[in-house]
């Protein structure tokens, strides 16, 4: 996840040079969403409708999409914020935009003019009755924004935010690691110490909820998505400053097993609500809003919940890690194409669901392997393309 050093700040404290927790973090996360946009072909549709669905859907599967769908991407936005911690110290500032821009805005184009135009294309086969090629179709992916057009991010909408988010945070990170800002974050762990530590941040994130998701459930298109994009930069923002002083991580050791009760406990008052149905209808009653500001809670001892556990059980290294640590961010880039393309034929076959998702999942990963293997791992201008580093030249 990152080192230290002393470039845009001093440390603050004496951090360990690796994280491997928040590296096993990532690439278990990114691995998830294979099985997330998989599970999302037999998804009834209440958080949305996917590429390519199936003809009969899965409740279990609704219960599960709904128990990742809200800790997940927090996580995600939790860790980049960390791994924005250690990129500032071996960065300048300066550094650090032009690393960004190479590694996520280009990424992103890349992504939107390959690989986003199959999943449309196969959403329009499915459910338009559209009977145009491929060619004939891409220049009209271009005919206007989702949803008066076909034009869309799909799944890389967490690269474009992810690159706001690093700029438009970018001075309050490097206040915080000047001198006059880091009492600031000292103060932070000195004031969220032990139990604390498990409900005044989760007030923040409570409040988003309850104010702005009543108003928006969630497109994210960026510019008209006011509760994800606050919650999410939020979720960067506490990232960053978990890594900042180390007093953050040994509180949440010492209250790893209540956190982890919260979590569950929380999270199984949410699946009653929606197995039974009792979910308060979508507007500002406060009934709503509770159940809203409860989400914001939850969400929050979830992620603390995985990241308690992971510092436990997953801070080592491997060669495994080595590896998947690299391709995981190649893989997110790659998977939701590969599962929309192999999703859109298996769905048409005369087998039964859970026969399906296996296929789509297992053919997924494999090709999502494949594919980052033979084009991608090997070749510096695939690698540039993906936001990796180029491989070194050879050493007579």
């Amino acid at each position: 996840m990152g080192k230290t050093g002393e470039r845009s700040g001093e440390p603050m404290t004496d951090i360990p040079e690796r994280r491997y927790e928040l590296d096993w973090l990532r690439v278990l996360a990114v691995l998830l969403l294979l099985y997330f946009h998989t599970a999302a072909i037999f998804y009834p549709g209440g958080l949305g409708v996917f590429y390519v669905t199936n003809a009969v859907t899965s409740p279990a599967i609704g219960l599960f999409i709904s128990f990742v769908h809200q800790w997940h991407m927090p996580l995600f936005f939790f860790l980049s914020g960390a791994a924005t911690w250690f990129s500032l110290e071996v960065r300048t500032a300066s550094q650090y935009v032009i690393e960004r821009f190479q590694r996520l805005f280009i990424p992103f184009l890349f992504g939107v003019l390959v690989l986003v135009p199959p999943q449309v294309y196969c959403h329009l086969l499915t459910t338009s009755g559209y009977k145009k090629s491929y060619l004939q179709f891409y220049p009209q992916f271009f005919n206007g924004i989702r949803p008066a057009g076909n034009f869309e991010w799909a799944h890389l909408w967490f690269i474009v935010y992810l690159l706001v988010f690093s700029l438009v945070a970018l001075p309050i990170f490097i206040y915080l690691r000047q001198p006059s800002g880091q009492p600031l974050c000292k103060w932070f762990a000195t004031t969220l110490d032990r139990a604390r530590f498990l409900i005044y941040p989760a007030l923040l994130l409570a409040a988003i909820e309850g104010l702005f998701r009543p108003r928006w459930i969630g497109f994210q298109n960026l510019y008209d998505d006011w509760a994800n994009v606050l919650l999410y930069l939020t979720y960067f923002v506490y990232g960053y400053i978990f890594c900042s002083d180390r007093r953050f991580g040994q509180s949440l050791d010492r209250q790893e097993v209540w956190v982890t009760g919260l979590a569950i406990v929380g999270m199984s008052i949410l699946l009653g609500l929606w197995i039974t149905n009792t979910v308060p209808d979508r507007s500002y009653s406060p009934e709503y809003v509770m159940y809203q500001m409860f989400r914001g809670f939850n969400s929050w001892w979830w992620v603390m919940a995985i990241l308690s556990l992971a510092r436990s059980h997953l801070n080592f290294k491997s060669r495994l890690l080595q590896y998947t640590n690299e391709a995981s961010y190649p893989f997110y880039i790659l998977h939701q194409s590969v599962v929309v393309i192999i999703g859109f034929y298996v769905i048409q076959w005369n087998v039964g669901m859970l026969e399906r998702f296996i296929v789509i999942s297992t053919g997924s990963l494999l090709g999502t392997i494949g594919l980052y293997e033979l084009l991608v791992r090997r070749f510096n201008i695939p690698r540039f393309l993906f936001g990796l580093k180029s491989i070194p030249s050879q050493q007579n």
